[in-house]
Order: structure tokens, then C-alpha cells, then sequence
């Protein structure tokens, strides 16, 4: 924890408003937007916010792609905390009483162009509607800004993966093309060192799904308002925000 508060106040100056909107007691599930490429910082912007309010003996566990349990990186993996993104895996946390965060868009999300870097866009993923559901536990909306400026990104490079043919192997439909320090123009890999942007998280108000949409909710009208109430509260902290990177 001493590493990620040096890492996320010092260099990324990180601010996280609305953390008391997380319930004090009892399973949540955390929604939220996905930024900054193969070096997203929002786990553990979170996670250090996360660890100052309700202590450190409260676990947070991420829902994250099995790619990332591969080899040696499946300890690390393991030991912050992370948990593989499948229905069953999320059940069973939840319904311990753990919150724990997800990112519909994944990597489609995470390397979204600098155009489009305050677009809330989930690529149509819903399953963490169902997962709240199933295991009767509130969403709280997360959103952020400032991620997507630690470099530039170009291109997700969803027609170079196609002619590449690696779609399958590499259980991803996108080649990213980015450009940043010191590697200058890069397809995600190897990652250019991230610029010191200033990051900024909000945690909106808990979302009771079926108190608020019924005992048999829509999920794909669930997932609109969702995304609805993200839109607003990331156009507003872009609407704050005076200068990229310095914030």
C-alpha cells in the first residue's frame, strides 16, 4: 500500500470524491470505465482510497481477464487481490460480503482513442448487471479522468488484428497503436512510460437494481442507465478539468 499511495498521489496526484457512497458493510459490486492502456492506474487509485476508508482488512477484489493469470504473473495476480472475470468467480465473492470492482469494456475500453477519452463505452458488455443480480448486491458506479492522457492513443487497431490473425490466440479483437516516451508509436507493447496526469475518480450513489427497476428487471435497460449516470458524472468532471495532463 506504501508503493501504490507513492505511485497514485505522487506521480498521478489522484483524487477520489464520493468513496462514502461505497456500502460501509456487505457485498457491492463497483462499475467502472477503463483508462490508460496495459498501465491502467485505476485499481490502485482505488484502491488506495479504498484501503483509507475502511482500512486495510477490508478486501477489494478485481474481476479481471484470465489473460493475466498466465505464468509467473498469476501470484501477483492472485496476491492483489485479482480474480478471474467469469460468472461463478463473481458470485462467490460477492455473496461473501467482498466489494469488488469491474470493467465492462476491458481492454477495448482502456485503449479507446484520446478522442474519445471522456466516452463511457462498455462495448456492450452487460454480464455485470446479471452478476450484481444474481448475487443481490448494489452497483456503485465509478468514474474517472485523466488516464487516458498519460500517452496518446491512436488507434484500437481492430482491422490490424483481423489481418494479423491473432484474434483468437490472443483472445482480443484489437492492435492498439499508441505513441508516448520513450518508445515513441508502439502497439500497446512494449508500454511507453505513463505521463505524471493528474487523475480524478468519483464514486456515484449505489444502485439498488430491482428496488429501482423491478423484481424482473430489463438488463439492457439497467445497463443504459448506467451508463447514463456515468456519461453525466465524467462530462462533468471534464467540464472541470482546465488543462490535459496538469489537470
Amino acid at each position: 500500500m506504501p508503493l501504490l499511495k507513492l505511485a497514485v498521489k505522487g506521480w498521478f496526484r489522484s483524487a477520489v470524491e464520493g468513496i462514502d457512497n461505497v456500502p460501509a458493510v456487505g457485498g457491492a459490486l463497483l462499475v467502472s470505465n477503463h483508462s490508460g492502456g496495459l498501465l491502467a492506474m485505476d485499481v490502485p487509485v482505488i484502491a488506495v482510497a479504498f484501503a483509507e476508508r475502511f482500512g486495510v482488512e477490508r478486501p477489494l477484489y478485481t474481476l479481471a481477464h484470465d489473460m493475466l493469470f498466465v505464468g509467473p504473473a498469476k501470484y501477483l495476480m492472485d496476491r492483489a487481490g485479482f480474480v478471474k472475470a467469469d460468472r461463478k468467480t463473481a458470485a462467490q465473492v460477492l455473496r461473501s460480503g467482498a466489494v469488488t470492482i469491474v470493467f465492462p469494456g476491458g481492454d477495448y475500453d482502456a485503449y479507446r482513442p484520446t478522442a474519445e477519452a471522456n466516452t463511457i463505452d462498455f462495448a456492450g458488455h452487460t454480464g455485470y448487471v446479471r452478476a450484481a443480480l444474481e448475487a443481490d448486491v448494489p452497483l456503485v458506479p465509478v468514474v474517472s479522468i485523466g488516464g487516458q492522457e498519460v500517452q496518446l492513443f491512436l488507434t484500437r487497431g481492430e482491422g490490424l488484428m483481423e489481418r494479423l490473425g491473432m484474434a483468437k490466440l490472443l483472445r482480443s479483437k484489437i492492435a492498439p497503436i499508441t505513441f508516448g516516451l520513450p518508445f515513441g508509436f508502439t502497439l500497446g507493447v512494449p508500454p511507453n512510460f505513463p505521463l505524471p496526469a493528474k487523475i480524478s475518480t468519483r464514486v456515484l450513489e449505489p444502485i439498488d437494481i430491482r428496488a429501482e427497476f423491478g423484481d424482473d428487471p430489463d438488463i439492457a435497460e439497467v445497463d443504459r442507465e448506467v451508463r447514463k449516470r456515468m456519461q453525466t458524472a465524467l462530462d462533468e468532471l471534464a467540464a472541470a478539468r482546465r488543462f490535459p495532463v496538469l489537470g
